[in-house]
């Protein structure tokens, strides 16, 4: 799908959701539409799309060659603004005077608060609010650009498990994890979640200098950004020989995880992928030791919608990609999580990751 197509795909969407425009600042919205990336600043960067009136980028004059020399330059008029002159009057007097206006989700509050100002009678939602699937169906060439991120990410997983674990810090296997999906081509790396032993009971454990021992469980979830598209990927580890414990963990949070990428077909509610994991852990005993979503949407950003998650009941549609990464959390001893990266398909389902799922021993 082209920028101009996505433009005016975004304008419809917004018609019809009864919204009199969208105002459209630096993230990952900006990038979907425009093909431009600059960062965000208080000087207010915005693309204007009104209702009844051609979009228009408002830049600041000194980031005006920038613009010009992205593919926004020969999609859109782009207007700059110089310092001491007021930005928010500029945007302001493209809007209508009364409605509602969705800005994008990463819009500083600054920026709102003094656009609200200058437009007191317009309504100012979120995007994400009032458009949520803006970016939620991926086109074949996005689709494309998350299986090669999703395939490094398998490959950097591969490597991991020939490096040593036990004696080692938590930040020594982050930084080989690190550096693996940088030789697998990622330009950047988000994060490197290494929790062992009883820190893999913190979904988001941040590593640390804990000392990985023999015995412990070790869950690994890392990812990052390649040609702009994200990988996400969750696997648990031992070190040396499991307990049954954590043999018997692992496997119901694998039965899960497959239960959950089972779910998953066009019309299926999202609500639905989530239940199907939650119902194994739940009929395992450990419902309450499963305390977060079973996913959320990837693509530009590495959380964005669709959410996996109990009470939404959006429909699948081809085309959407998300996680489906149950897990089991058992505070003071250790975590268990496996996650994946699928493509809802005409049909069904596509899993982008295809690392082994076992519960691997590692050094």
């Amino acid at each position: 799908m082209s920028l101009r197509e996505r433009l005016a795909r975004a304008r419809e969407q917004a018609g019809a959701a009864g919204l009199a425009g969208l105002v459209v600042t630096p993230g990952s919205d900006l990038v979907y539409l425009t093909g431009y990336a600059p960062m965000p600043l208080e000087r207010l960067t915005a693309l204007v799309l009104p209702a009844e009136r051609e979009p228009l980028l408002v830049v600041p004059e000194l980031e005006r060659p920038g613009a010009l020399a992205s593919p926004a330059g020969e999609l859109l008029e782009i207007r700059g603004w110089r310092d001491g002159e007021d930005p928010y009057a500029l945007v302001a007097a493209l809007l209508p005077e009364e409605g509602a206006v969705a800005c994008s989700d990463q819009t500083w509050a600054s920026h709102v608060l003094a656009l609200q100002h200058a437009r007191p009678g317009v309504r100012f939602t979120t995007v994400g609010r009032a458009l949520p699937l803006l970016r939620a169906i991926k086109d074949a060439e996005e689709l494309d650009a998350l299986r090669r991120a999703a395939r490094a990410a398998d490959a950097a997983f591969a490597d991991v498990l020939g490096v040593r674990f036990a004696g080692r810090r938590e930040l020594d296997v982050a930084a080989d994890l690190a550096e693996a999906l940088r030789a697998h081509g990622h330009e950047t790396v988000e994060f490197t979640i290494v929790g062992s032993g009883p820190n893999g009971a913190s979904p988001h454990h941040e590593a640390g200098a804990h000392e990985i021992r023999p015995g412990d469980a070790v869950v690994l979830d890392f990812g990052g950004r390649m040609a702009g598209y994200c990988s996400d990927i969750t696997r648990t580890v031992v070190v040396g020989e499991p307990e049954p414990a954590l043999v018997r963990v692992h496997g119901i949070v694998r039965a899960a995880q497959q239960a959950g990428v089972e779910a998953v077909a066009p019309g299926v509610p999202c609500e639905a992928v989530d239940a199907a994991a939650r119902a194994v852990i739940e009929e395992a005993g450990f419902g309450e030791a499963f305390m977060h979503r079973t996913g959320h949407g990837i693509g530009l950003d590495v959380h964005e919608p669709p959410y996996i998650v109990a009470g939404n009941r959006t429909p699948l549609e081809p085309g959407m990609t998300f996680s489906v990464e149950p897990g089991i959390y058992l505070a003071g001893r250790f975590g268990v999580r496996i996650e994946d990266i699928v493509a809802v398909t005409r049909d069904g389902v596509e899993r982008l990751n295809e690392a082994p799922r076992e519960l691997a021993t590692v050094a």
